[in-house]
């Protein structure tokens, strides 16, 4: 369990947030404007309403006390470089900060966030890959050229077993996990047979994971 700290309750921050809670963790959201925080006061119990370009405000909610403290303020940016620079300066243990341009995130990346994310991009980007790509369901990236995919077990694989088809040499990619009657199975021995329904999760270079996808049939 660790300690977070959400400021801006708009819709990323108020998702995060809640997933957040859901995870187990102790949360605590901020937002100066108070109808945002009553909305969702039987969510969150435990909540400030507060202008956090403030220093005082930020000293008032005990800063050190957070394991990870997010800026998810969505529509001011300026008052999200002000809000993560008060962090730093404070001592923040890790500083996770929302950007939807590169030129916002080189200048979080300069006023000291530990990390900075694009909520947009990375939906934008999953949507793209997603419809663009035959049989890919979902995808994480890992670099430029690597990531995990969620795929359909190929019909012709039904019936034979990992070490059989000889996945890693035919396709160049490593089954990490099935997905079967919709359980997720991590590390599945090489001895697991295929079944009807299956999917795979796989990792691989993006080129070989597309090329075995759109071989793939599924009927």
């Amino acid at each position: 369990m660790k300690s977070i700290l959400v400021i801006g309750m708009g819709r990323f921050g108020r998702h995060l947030a809640q997933k957040m809670l859901e995870l187990g963790n102790d949360v605590m959201v901020v937002d100066k404007d108070e109808r945002r925080i009553e909305q969702y006061a039987s969510i969150f119990t435990d909540s400030f309403i507060g202008d956090c370009t403030n220093e005082a405000v930020l000293r008032s909610i005990g800063i050190n006390n957070f394991d990870i403290c997010f800026v998810t303020i969505g529509q001011d940016f300026q008052a999200s470089l002000e809000v993560t620079s008060l962090l730093k300066e404070m001592g923040a243990q890790h500083v996770v900060s929302k950007a939807k341009r590169d030129r916002q995130a080189m200048l979080l990346a300069k006023i000291g966030a530990d990390e900075i994310v694009y909520p947009e991009r990375e939906i934008a980007e999953k949507l793209a890959i997603r419809y663009n790509s035959k049989n890919v369901y979902d995808y994480i990236p890992l670099t430029s050229t690597h990531s995990i995919y969620e795929v359909p077990v190929n019909k012709e694989w039904i019936g034979q077993s990992i070490v059989e088809l000889d996945v890693r040499n035919k396709y160049n990619v490593n089954i990490i996990a099935i997905i079967t009657n919709g359980e997720f199975k991590p590390m599945p021995p090489s001895e697991y047979v295929f079944n009807k329904g299956d999917h795979v999760v796989i990792i691989g270079e993006s080129s070989d994971v597309f090329s075995l996808a759109a071989k793939t049939k599924t009927n």
